[in-house]
Order: C-alpha cells, then sequence, then structure tokens
C-alpha cells in the first residue's frame, strides 16, 4: 500500500465518523451565509482528486442547499387530491448539481471543477465546490487546467 492512498484512507476514516471536530463545524455551517468562500478546503483529499491545487486563480466556495422534495403551488380550482401534483414531486436533477449551478451563477467568471459534499443535516446539505479562473496568467500556464478547461496556447 503507498502512503497516499494511506492517507487517504485515514481521511475517509476522519470524515466516515461523527467526530465532535466535525459537529461543532456543523453548527458553524449554519450560522454562515449560503454562499461563502473559503481560505482552503475542509477536505483536502477530496479536493485534490478533482483538481484543487493551492495556488492563484484556484477557489473553493461552500454553499448550502435545502434538501427534501421539491415544493409546488397549490392550485386553486378544486380537483381530487391525487391528481392536485403537489407531493411526492421530485426533481430530476441532484443537490450536489443544483450546487454546482447556484455556484456557477455566482462566480460568472470561474469555471466548476467539481465538488463535494462536507456535511448534511435534516434540512440542508453543504457542498464545497471548486473554482477556477481561466483567465489568471498562472492557470493558462499550467497544462492540466489548460487541459482540462480547454484553453488554447
Amino acid at each position: 500500500m503507498t502512503l497516499s492512498s494511506q492517507i487517504g484512507k485515514s481521511w475517509q476514516a476522519i470524515f466516515s465518523e461523527k467526530g465532535g471536530d466535525i459537529l461543532a463545524r456543523a453548527v458553524q455551517f449554519r450560522k454562515e451565509p449560503t454562499v461563502i468562500r473559503i481560505e482552503r478546503p475542509s477536505r483536502l483529499d477530496r479536493a485534490r482528486m478533482l483538481g484543487y491545487k493551492a495556488k492563484d486563480g484556484v477557489a473553493v466556495v461552500r454553499i448550502r442547499v435545502s434538501r427534501g422534495g421539491m415544493r409546488r403551488k397549490r392550485p386553486t380550482s378544486g380537483r381530487r387530491p391525487k391528481h392536485m401534483g403537489v407531493l411526492k414531486m421530485k426533481s430530476a436533477v441532484s443537490s450536489k448539481q443544483v450546487a454546482e449551478r447556484r455556484v456557477g451563477e455566482k462566480y460568472r467568471n470561474m469555471k466548476v471543477l467539481g465538488s463535494y459534499i462536507v456535511w448534511r443535516d435534516g434540512r440542508f446539505a453543504w457542498y464545497e465546490c471548486i473554482l477556477v479562473d481561466p483567465i489568471n496568467p498562472s492557470i493558462r500556464s499550467d497544462y492540466n487546467y489548460s487541459r482540462v478547461l480547454g484553453l488554447n496556447h
């Protein structure tokens, strides 16, 4: 077993159990705004898998997405409750895709590389999205980023 795989397994063990530090962090997540840019990722192993590097032009954003089914307005005219079309409505897109789309809309000048889940409770799920600025010179000169983003040299 290589050193990197051992590190990855230890990180996974830390995040699979509900430690006190993670629970305290969840309380802090609830007090923060919906979309917040953070200094560094909370799960470094997962962020690195998605392409995170600690360099200029790379940002990490945490976003909160509500959980549960879709909410639909009740029709005003009368009909059977079965045909109201209010309950048991599910979305065709996952909450992870919703989080990536919302972050992409807020940070229009940056491209979303990927995201991973940080925490989930009864009401919300928190994701961290890795963003890259394609105009930044350090990103343009990086072979891996320019290949992923489709930049021409």
